[in-house]
């Protein structure tokens, strides 16, 4: 039985272990605050006395017939204000595509009848003595001289944890580390020289761990795959754990460089390997008769169970193990709505249930869409945790060696960015600061495409510019020397056995020529087109066809259609089959005289007798492959979007190079090649497969620079850089006049991510300040009597309207109208009210200016545990310290463009608009101006 406080035990006059430890402390657990807040306004209850035993028919567990109207609902006059027209369906905005996130099964405590939360006696110094906890978002000044605290930097009130898809506030942060780095450079002593020191190197310290463990991770992901992905086919005989390419070496005979084949280039069938052997050969003994047929038969069953096996178990993982369902941190606000509510709980039975909402798999897709919407500002709990990474990893691994059109590069910039997360935590100064943090995993993302395609330069250009919304030159700096240590130790890991980093290293020895600049322009056009059309054409069936239809229920009855299909047609020739890193690779490659590799047949030595049925081979392996990755891209397992894209992109190259040398084959004479000086070997064929693949990857995730970069980086050749930059800016400005939004970006609308994209313009037209403001938002007002219980109310009201993610005005009034005092956020109303909700009518207080205005914040080294709150004479009914006094304000005769600028260039999470003469108008708050685009944008499209 839980302890209960008496006067004859003052030990338990503390709050329990669920409760916070004072107003300045981390998140209590939701369980905590949802029943402290729901009790408010009790008649019985804790509160009541301090012997009281909570049973059936308690305050916390009434009977039907004995619960009050008020208790955990609505008053009367909240349910009439509820029902007026909404300010967005009074402006005619459309719902926000925003994702609400159920916050799980068993949200509220099971027995809540029988651990009734404890009363706080403020009384009693002892409650604020205690030790904070460790998820306190904001540290306050304690124990520094008068002369410290007068040059401290003042904050803008403080925060206390940030919910699920909210968005962070890149204004309280910075001004947060401002005061931080002014506490530490105000110590002057040889101590404090040398804590600003290592404060500096925290974050060096950082991204080296990151670096470092991003490659083993992603070493034992590219092995596993290796040896899932060729154990459908047969095993080794001399070792069972190895795969195909380390039981049988391929050594590239080529004379002028000796050279290792990376592990994924395997044996051909017409190749001897006595070690290697096939499912059929094991299997033949049980066949009636092992003729050809049979043995073929044989191999194909067991190829497809096997990979049917590798891919349902990846999707199992995925679902059963990061369903956003399961992700319930004590960070999540909202308590009082009725997701949180149990089958035994007040609201449940007054309230209808919550509609059905949109669920996500973390560790399902690439990720990427996520991480830009992340680093954009907005929080998704658990998406970066730890059991997200451990799925993440293991089911890529699955996925991939299933045979699956996807790949494992995407995946790793998530795995990564999972990585930064985890370390950041060891460390308060990121920790406690959702700005800075971002910062680390903008570096983590670069590590992520540097292990990926072992191209650390092209990994930073791509964290700038793809996924990154802020990239100062101190991150860029941390995020080179991340994508370093990550690409250094993969190489002295060598996951590939090639002993090199880069992942298609060509040996090209032949220049290209003006007359291929055309054939190149080609390649660039269908790059646009093929990427265009495959991000609507992947976009609609995700929407209509998985989404739409009894597929949506059954995800994993999808994922193994999907793979059935994807193994029956992966029989039709080699490159269908292949997989799609050997794929590329052998696309990628130069023929040689006099070479027995002819790279699975791909070398076209004769064109007039050997170009019509390679071509015709390649151009069934690009419609497979394309049409595959559409239907592929989406379902329920981690995947990738870049090696499918290079692999089609490469067929179409190769195919346009053979008929460019099959051209210059029958006219050598012609004047267009008269550069050759009849020399046959002139066009090279893998050079059109690289620029063709770069001009594809282009198209479909409109990347320009870093892709550039990543491409010179992957062939380890620069000779070719102005073909791949003109076929890569062709392609994105083709596919952006027939796609304005990449595939990344439909993904974000899909998943209706909340992401405001800073790089699109848009055309106001006759919209006005007024048509965005909403004049109804819920508001503090200091000139009526604000108790405990009528803030609680608000809240309520505010959380059952769907905005549990904004917060309240808090104004007074003048002559003239009402003018702001400040604003103060719904989670730190509802942390502050689950502290004193043992006194219902208590009146609560805010101050435009005192001692709790603009609180000054300490560095990491103060904590709350060293001397109490009670030292700064913190008042539990004072909310001044959780209020921001000094909101940004916009005029109402502003351009519409200025608000945009605050939203993407401060980040702002609000904006107030007053009158010419300061008075209060209402609030523009981002969920608001997320809506007011989304709606702009549908219009103008």
């Amino acid at each position: 039985m839980p302890l209960r406080k008496s006067p004859s035990n003052p030990a338990l006059n503390t709050v329990d272990e669920e409760g916070p430890s004072g107003p300045l402390s981390g998140p209590a657990t939701i369980e905590w605050r949802r029943q402290r807040l729901l009790q408010i306004g009790s008649s019985s209850g804790a509160a009541s006395g301090f012997e009281h035993v909570a049973d059936e028919t308690s305050s916390l567990r009434p009977t039907l017939e004995a619960r009050a109207a008020s208790y955990g609902t609505l008053p009367s006059t909240a349910r009439a204000d509820a029902s007026k027209s909404t300010f967005r369906s009074r402006h005619a905005l459309r719902a926000l595509p925003s994702l609400f996130i159920p916050k799980g099964r068993h949200t509220s405590p099971p027995t809540p009848g029988t651990q009734t939360p404890r009363s706080i006696s403020f009384r009693n110094s002892t409650y604020f003595a205690s030790q904070r906890p460790i998820s306190a978002y904001d540290k306050p000044v304690i124990g520094q001289e008068e002369t410290e605290r007068e040059g401290a930097v003042n904050t803008n009130g403080i925060r206390v944890w940030y919910s699920s898809f909210t968005s962070i506030d890149w204004l309280h942060d910075a001004i947060k580390d401002s005061a931080r780095q002014s506490a530490l450079r105000r110590r002057k002593s040889k101590r404090g020289i040398l804590r600003r020191q290592f404060d500096r190197s925290i974050g060096w310290v950082a991204v080296t761990i990151i670096g470092f463990l991003t490659a083993i991770i992603a070493f034992l992901i590219v092995r596993s795959e290796q040896w899932l992905f060729d154990i459908k086919e047969g095993y080794c005989t001399t070792s069972i754990w190895k795969a195909k390419r380390f039981c049988c070496p391929v050594q590239d005979d080529d004379t002028l460089l000796k050279r290792a084949l990376p592990s994924f280039v395997t044996l051909t069938a017409a190749q001897d390997c006595p070690a290697w052997r096939p499912w059929g050969e094991y299997f033949a003994p049980v066949a009636s008769s092992a003729d050809w047929l049979e043995v073929e038969a044989i191999e194909y069953t067991v190829y497809t169970v096997i990979a049917i096996s590798l891919a349902v178990i990846s999707s199992l993982l995925t679902i059963y193990l990061t369903a956003s369902t399961s992700f319930v941190t004590r960070k999540d606000s909202g308590v009082l709505s009725s997701t949180f509510a149990a089958g035994d709980d007040a609201k449940s039975s007054t309230n209808p249930p919550a509609p059905a909402r949109k669920v996500l798999f973390y560790a399902a897709g690439s990720g990427i869409p996520e991480i830009k919407t992340i680093l954009s500002g907005f929080v998704i709990h658990g998406y970066l945790g730890g059991r997200t990474l451990f799925t993440k990893a293991v089911g890529l691994a699955l996925s991939v060696a299933s045979g699956l059109s996807l790949g494992k590069e995407g995946p790793f910039v998530h795995i990564a960015s999972c990585v930064g997360n985890i370390v950041s935590r060891f460390f308060s100064k990121y920790e406690t600061n959702e700005g800075k943090r971002r910062g680390i995993l903008s570096a983590a993302c670069a590590a992520g495409v540097a292990v990926a395609f072992g191209a650390p330069i092209g990994g930073v250009l791509f964290s700038l510019e793809e996924v990154s919304y802020f990239f100062p030159a101190k991150v860029m700096w941390r995020s080179f020397f991340c994508a370093m240590v990550a690409a250094v130790t993969l190489r002295f890991l060598d996951p590939f056995g090639s002993g090199k980093l880069v992942l298609f290293q060509v040996t090209y020895d032949k220049d290209w020529h003006a007359y291929e600049l055309f054939p190149f322009l080609l390649l660039g056009v269908f790059g646009g087109v093929y990427g265009a059309y495959f991000s609507k054409l992947n976009y609609r069936w995700s929407r209509h066809v998985r989404n739409g239809t009894w597929l949506g229920k059954h995800p994993v009855i999808e994922v193994i259609l999907v793979t059935l299909v994807t193994a029956l047609l992966s029989f039709l020739n080699p490159y269908t089959r292949m997989g799609g890193t050997e794929l590329v690779y052998n696309l990628f490659a130069e023929c040689r005289d006099g070479s027995a590799n002819t790279h699975s047949g791909l070398c076209v030595l004769n064109p007039p007798t050997q170009a019509v049925s390679v071509i015709y081979a390649i151009f069934v392996a690009l419609v497979v492959k394309g049409v595959l990755t559409i239907v592929t891209f989406g379902i329920k397992v981690p995947a990738g979007i870049f090696i499918p894209t290079l692999g089609v992109g490469a067929c179409a190259g190769r195919i346009l190079g053979i008929l460019v040398q099959w051209m210059q084959f029958s006219y050598p004479d012609s004047a267009a090649f008269s550069v050759c000086k009849g020399d046959l070997n002139c066009v090279i064929p893998g050079l059109y497969a690289m620029v063709g693949a770069a001009a594809t990857l282009s198209g479909v995730t409109r990347t320009t620079v870093s892709l550039a970069v990543i491409m010179f980086e992957l062939t380890d050749t620069l000779t070719y850089a102005v073909p791949v930059m003109l076929a890569v800016l062709v392609a994105k400005t083709v596919a952006d006049a027939l796609e304005p939004k990449g595939i990344y970006d439909l993904v974000i609308n899909l998943s209706q991510l909340p992401y405001l994209d800073a790089k699109h313009e848009y055309i106001w037209g006759p919209y006005q300040m007024s048509d965005v403001t909403d004049r109804d938002v819920e508001a503090i007002r200091l000139d009526q009597p604000n108790t405990v219980k009528s803030l609680r109310d608000q809240l309520q009201k505010l959380v059952d309207s769907g905005n549990s993610d904004s917060g309240f005005p808090i104004l007074k009034a003048d002559d003239d109208g009402l003018r702001m005092v400040g604003y103060i956020g719904a989670n730190e109303l509802e942390h502050a009210l689950s502290i004193v909700a043992d006194d219902p009518d208590e009146v609560i207080s805010f101050h435009a200016a005192g001692p709790h205005g603009h609180f000054p914040l300490a560095s990491s080294v103060s904590s709350l545990a060293e001397t109490g709150s009670n030292a700064l004479g913190l008042d539990p009914y004072d909310f001044s310290c959780y209020m921001d006094q000094a909101p940004l304000t916009v005029q109402d005769n502003s351009p519409l463009e200025l608000v945009q600028q605050f939203f993407t260039k401060l980040g702002a999470r609000y904006v107030v608009v007053t009158d010419s003469d300061g008075h209060y108008q209402g609030v523009i708050d981002k969920k608001t101006w997320l809506a007011f685009l989304d709606e702009l944008e549908h219009k103008s499209g």
